[in-house]
């Protein structure tokens, strides 16, 4: 028969060698944790460094460049005559405004335009043209047709009372607040707006500002949707197609 091979022994280690290892690697298992998430704490540091250097960079030029824009515009100054066909213009801010001049800034303002995609009806004379020249980068305006002021608001329209919003569900509301000035119901409203009436003023400053409505997709595709949206400026009676696209 043949010899059986000798068993092994395997050394026995003491069971306090044993406790030792056992926390020796959990200090090193934590420090290699803890040296992981500093690095990825000082990437995320840079990355934001970086951001706001990025957004700093990006307002000083916008900035610059409304200044520069704004000191053309005083040395060549243009004609500031109000066509006689059209007396109504709707605006809608398009662009963000971060970085912007305080003039700029303060028109805005001035419009009640603070947020991106809300519009106003706004009555041509020389000096809204000259604020409407101010804005021009940021916003897109042009005459819209009796069809687009009733759709907008009749769909949007909301009164500023005490401010706060009121939904125009009720012709005594506004027979309450603008029956002093001969209107009495929705279509007066319409009527005076679009006409551009005496009591323009009055009936805008009784109205909030028109909140319209942003395509699902521009979440997710924010580039494509400005395509579609178009350019700043003035857009003329194409300004109609763009209240179809937002209200």
């Amino acid at each position: 028969m043949a010899e059986e091979e000798p068993r092994r022994r395997i050394p026995l280690v003491p069971e306090n060698l044993l406790k030792k290892r056992k926390a020796y690697q959990a200090i090193k298992a934590t420090q290699a944790k803890q040296a992981l998430l500093n690095k990825r704490k000082h990437q995320r540091g840079k990355q934001l460094q970086f951001k706001r250097l990025e957004a700093f960079v990006r307002d000083s030029w916008r900035k610059h460049r409304d200044d520069v824009r704004l000191r053309r515009m005083e040395q060549r100054p243009a004609q500031t005559v109000v066509p006689q066909e059209q007396k109504l213009a709707f605006v809608v801010r398009i662009v963000d405004i971060t970085g912007v001049s305080k003039r700029v800034r303060r028109v805005i303002e001035l419009l009640q335009l603070r947020k991106n995609f809300t519009g106003v009806f706004v009555k041509l004379t020389p000096l809204s043209l000259k604020m409407l020249r101010i804005v021009e980068p940021y916003v897109a305006w042009g005459h819209p047709n009796l069809k687009s002021v009733r759709e907008l608001i009749l769909k949007r329209g909301q009164a500023k009372i005490k401010k706060k919003k009121m939904p125009l569900t009720d012709n005594m509301l506004i027979e309450e607040h603008l029956g002093n000035y001969g209107i009495i119901c929705l279509e007066d409203l319409i009527h005076e707006i679009y006409s551009a009436g005496k009591h323009f003023k009055k009936v805008t400053n009784f109205l909030w500002p028109f909140h319209l409505s942003v395509a699902r997709h521009a979440s997710r595709n924010k580039v494509g949707f400005l395509k579609e949206m178009g350019k700043p400026g003035c857009r003329g009676e194409a300004i109609n197609q763009l209240i179809r696209q937002l209200n």
